[in-house]
Order: structure tokens, then C-alpha cells, then sequence
């Protein structure tokens, strides 16, 4: 199975070579994955930032614990979740679902309704967490779908989201940076990448029941 040779082959990148960028036709490989993943209701409570502008990744790396991956990565993956999902957003989903399946969007008020009603349960602060959560789905598909084309990544939880909420200016737009993932190629002079990977055993890992 290709999948997990794959799998097998990737690790989180420690040093990238600054020299060597993904190409255009891979990055459009890369966003059409996450834009591909799988998330509750099908909403993707998101926006993904992909940041290239160099000064600005110097800004984000002194927030970032002054890793070397946000500067010297070919491409800087942000993910940022809805803080809230507002009931506009609900509507936009199903008029585009009404659209790319040719319904009339009446058909479809019902599941608005029920979405609007099970995600109006959820205090703000639920929400929050529920949207953030989304994330990590198409996070994992970005990770599955660079191992595939042979394109290092490193999903990092190591920054200050506040601040990169204020020099993105995520705040004003409802949405907060859940998860980063700097994406390229290794160095040579990266020692993890000969590091036997480390993972429970299968027998403690599962339970069939």
C-alpha cells in the first residue's frame, strides 16, 4: 500500500532547505487536498493563509519560539478556524450546495435549519473548539497529500496564536489560528529525518471489542 510507504517516509521537519520551494503545480495539488477534506456538516468553518512574503514570516517566526521551519519552509500554512459559525454561514453552505448539485435551495431550508439549531446548542466557547477541531481534519489531509508528492511538512502547535491573530489580523475577521504547517523540503543537515520513528505497538494501540 502506497500509503503507508509514504506514511513511513515522512517525519516532522525540523530544518528545511531555504533554497529549494515547492512548485506551483504541486502547491495547486496541495490546496485542492485540503480543500478536499472531510469535515462535520461539510461546512469547513476555516480559512487556510498560505504565506510566502518573507518579511512577514520573519514577523511571525519572533512568535513562533524562533523556529527555523517558518522562515526557511518553502510555503507557511495557517489554519484558521470560524470563531463562532454564524447562521450567514450556514446559508452561504447551502446555497452553494443548492447550486453545485442544481436543487432549488428550498429544498434544503430543513437541513439549514437543523445545522443552525444542533451548532446554536453550542455556548460560544463550544463553538470555538468545534470549529478549531475542523482544522486538524484538513490539516492531516495537507500532511497525507505532501507525503504523497514527496514534499516535507512540520504540523506545529508552537507558536503564540494571539499574536499571529494580530499581525495577520485574524481578529477582525472572526477567526483565530488553530494550527501552522511550513511545508518543503529537508536539509541535508536535518538529524531527525534518520530517526527511527517512534509509535505504540499495535497491541497497545487497538482494542477490538
Amino acid at each position: 500500500m502506497e500509503f503507508i510507504i509514504h506514511q513511513n517516509w515522512r517525519y516532522a521537519t525540523k530544518k528545511f532547505n531555504p533554497n529549494r520551494k515547492v512548485s506551483q503545480g504541486d502547491m495547486e495539488l496541495l490546496k485542492e487536498a485540503i480543500q478536499l477534506s472531510v469535515s462535520s456538516y461539510g461546512l469547513q468553518p476555516y480559512k487556510v493563509l498560505i504565506i510566502e512574503d518573507q518579511s512577514l514570516r520573519e514577523q511571525l517566526r519572533s512568535v513562533s519560539w524562533n523556529q527555523s521551519q517558518i522562515t526557511d519552509a518553502s510555503h507557511l500554512f495557517v489554519f484558521c478556524n470560524e470563531n463562532q459559525v454564524a447562521p450567514e454561514g450556514i446559508d452561504g453552505f447551502i446555497e452553494l450546495t443548492a447550486v453545485t448539485r442544481d436543487l432549488d435551495v428550498a429544498q434544503l431550508t430543513g437541513y439549514g435549519d437543523f445545522m443552525k439549531a444542533k451548532l446554536g446548542e453550542k455556548s460560544n466557547e463550544e463553538q470555538f473548539h468545534w470549529s478549531k477541531n475542523q482544522t486538524y481534519i484538513a490539516m492531516a489531509n495537507l500532511l497525507a497529500a505532501c507525503a504523497e508528492l514527496g514534499i516535507d511538512a512540520c504540523p506545529m502547535e508552537g507558536f503564540e496564536a494571539d499574536q499571529y491573530n494580530a499581525i495577520l489580523g485574524l481578529d477582525q475577521k472572526g477567526l483565530n489560528a488553530s494550527v501552522i504547517v511550513p511545508v518543503g523540503f529537508r536539509s541535508l543537515d536535518d538529524d531527525s529525518q534518520h530517526l527511527a520513528k517512534v509509535r505504540k505497538p499495535g497491541e497497545e494501540l487497538f482494542a477490538h471489542i
